[in-house]
């Protein structure tokens, strides 16, 4: 597996301790860090009304990625129960994705967005950079809410010792397979 290289969140996939390779951080608070980010991908299609060319954004697709570089243990809280609240993790990210899939997909879909450029090689260009932008800058709207439910997650669970509340969480995580 290259530096590169991510885990993509499937039904069938659990993280294993070697997923973790990055260093563990000594100055850090926490046991263990999981770097879980969203990767989207797009189709930006083009209509020309009257003289004026506008942009069109179809087949969003989400997925949720677990950077193995980035993410790490400390050894000597490696146990069974923090590798299960890490993968608590990855599937929190898939659950707010679905959660929100639908309402950032019908922002965009079924709208026509004015292009700019000269001309229309130009403007067919800056359709899929600001295509993209709009995207990314949702994508970064779900992330940062992500980020809000992982803290909520940890705390409820107090980083996966609190056994009752992990098991509750467990119970919904497993409903996404």
């Amino acid at each position: 597996m290259s530096e590169n290289e991510v885990i993509v969140w499937t039904k069938d996939i659990f993280l294993q301790r070697s997923d973790f390779k990055a260093e563990s951080n000594p100055a850090a608070f926490e046991d263990s860090h999981s770097v879980i980010k969203y990767r989207f991908t797009w189709t930006v299609n083009s209509e020309k009304i009257d003289n004026d060319i506008f942009f069109i954004i179809e087949n969003i697709h989400l997925s949720v990625e677990f950077f193995p570089h980035l993410s790490w243990f400390r050894i000597s809280q490696d146990t069974d129960s923090l590798l299960k609240h890490e993968q608590g993790h990855f599937d929190l990210a898939e659950l707010v994705k679905r959660e929100n899939l639908n309402a950032l997909q019908n922002s965009f879909y079924g709208k026509r967005f004015p292009t700019r450029g000269q001309n229309e090689d130009q403007q067919k260009q800056f359709a899929k950079e600001d295509s993209g932008r709009m995207i990314a800058d949702k994508v970064e709207e779900l992330e940062n809410l992500l980020e809000k439910r992982r803290e909520e997650y940890d705390s409820a669970t107090e980083f996966g010792e609190n056994t009752v509340k992990q098991s509750k969480y467990d119970s919904v995580f497993q409903k996404l397979r």
